[in-house]
C-alpha cells in the first residue's frame, strides 16, 4: 500500500478544505467537459451523412484534412479535436490521484474516446467512428497534462511513497563521533 510522503522543498501542504474545494472544481469541471463533449459529438447531423465514413486507419483523416481542407477547416479539425482532450489532462489528475501520469491520463482518455468514436458510428446519424479523433484527443490530453495537469494533481493529492520506494539502500549513519563519551 502507498503511504503519503510529506512534502517536499517548495511544495507547500494544502488543507483538507483546500483539497476538496480543487476536487470539488475538478469533479464540475468534468462535469461541463462531459455535457459539452457530448453535444459535439452525439448530436446526430442529418446533413453530414454524405460525408461520413468509418475511418479505422491511423492518419488517413488527418491526411484528409491537411491535402484537401482550408486552412481554416483543417485548423477546426485538428485543433478542435487535440482541445477536446485537453481537459482530460488537466481535470483526470485532480479527481482521480491513481490516474496521476502521462501514460495513465493518455490512455483512460484513449479509451473514453475510443467509446464515445463507437457510439457515433453506431447509433448517431452522421457521425462516424474516426482512429483518427482518438489519437488528436489523446494528443489533446498529453498536453493538457504536461501543461497543467501534473502540477495541478501533484498540488492537490501529495506524493505516494511506493513500495519499490522502500527497496531503495538508505545511507549509512554516519560514524559516532569516538571522542564525544569523554566529553562533559
Amino acid at each position: 500500500m502507498a503511504e503519503a510522503v510529506p512534502p517536499g522543498p517548495g511544495e507547500p501542504p494544502l488543507s483538507p478544505a483546500l483539497r476538496m474545494t480543487a476536487m470539488a472544481l475538478a469533479f464540475a469541471g468534468m462535469v461541463g467537459f462531459a455535457v459539452v463533449l457530448a453535444r459535439l459529438t452525439l448530436e446526430p447531423s442529418a446533413a453530414s451523412v454524405p460525408l461520413t465514413h468509418t475511418n479505422v486507419r491511423p492518419g488517413d483523416s488527418i491526411a484528409d484534412y491537411i491535402n484537401q481542407g482550408t486552412f481554416r477547416d483543417t485548423v477546426k479539425q485538428l485543433g478542435g479535436n487535440i482541445l477536446l482532450g485537453v481537459p482530460f489532462g488537466v481535470l483526470l489528475p485532480v479527481l482521480v490521484p491513481r490516474a496521476r501520469g502521462l501514460i495513465r491520463v493518455v490512455l483512460a482518455t484513449a479509451v473514453v474516446m475510443v467509446l464515445v468514436e463507437l457510439v457515433q458510428g453506431a447509433i448517431v446519424t452522421g457521425r462516424a467512428f474516426d482512429i483518427d479523433d482518438v489519437i488528436l484527443n489523446s494528443a489533446g490530453a498529453l498536453l493538457g497534462y504536461l501543461v497543467l495537469g501534473r502540477r495541478l494533481g501533484r498540488s492537490v493529492h501529495p506524493r505516494r511513497r511506493h513500495w519499490w520506494h522502500r527497496l531503495r539502500r538508505r545511507p549509512a549513519p554516519a560514524p559516532a563521533d569516538p571522542g564525544a563519551a569523554s566529553r562533559p
